[in-house]
């Protein structure tokens, strides 16, 4: 038996079909199919897209949370914990493949729209940096944010170009190039200062 409330449904569906169609091209009637509700009872729990949509980014950023804590316990150091992010491409390539990245394809059509809830979108790539940031400096890197910077810009290259080719060799390819920056990057923290 499933603790979800017809709420919770909305929200995935919802999130679900932002994702997919986005945000613009989703209707109130495309929810509340995916959730086999009717119009009254979607009304119910949301009066308006934007309430839904509000919704959605605080499911993503809970979500983002719990995963990254999640990444924290099971990582025995920063590098096995910066691997997890990298390898996030591969364990989502045939979602990525098909519509990119969830975060980045959000952010980017709310930056359009110029959307209210842009800046509480881009509250997901900043747990992201901020997490990164976290795993440079216990690593003794130099200049943390700007490798967190530089990894989430070439993981939302890498999504949006597999997306644009289809190629989830390219996304395998990109992830052996990017463990291998990683190793330059352990090296290079380990060196001694002069």
């Amino acid at each position: 038996m499933s603790d979800k409330t017809t709420r919770d449904h909305i929200v995935e569906a919802a999130d679900w079909l932002f994702y997919q169609q986005g945000y613009a091209y989703t209707s109130f009637a495309d929810i509340a199919d995916a959730v086999q509700i009717s119009r009254g009872n979607f009304y119910y729990h949301f009066k308006t897209k934007d309430e839904i949509l509000d919704a959605v980014i605080a499911h993503r950023l809970a979500y983002t949370q719990t995963m990254l804590e999640q990444w924290e316990t099971a990582g025995d150091s920063p590098a096995e914990r910066i691997l997890s992010f990298i390898r996030m491409l591969i364990a989502n390539q045939a979602k990525i493949k098909m519509h990119g990245c969830p975060v980045g394809t959000l952010c980017t059509e709310l930056a359009k729209l110029e959307h209210a809830s842009q800046d509480e979108a881009n509250k997901l790539f900043t747990l992201f940096r901020n997490w990164l940031r976290r795993q440079f400096t216990a690593l003794g890197c130099k200049d943390a944010d700007k490798l967190a910077m530089h990894l989430l810009a070439r993981s939302q290259g890498i999504a949006t170009l597999a997306s644009a080719f289809r190629d989830e060799k390219f996304i395998q390819q990109e992830v052996r190039e990017m463990e291998t920056w990683l190793d330059a990057c352990i090296v290079s923290s380990a060196q001694p200062t002069r």
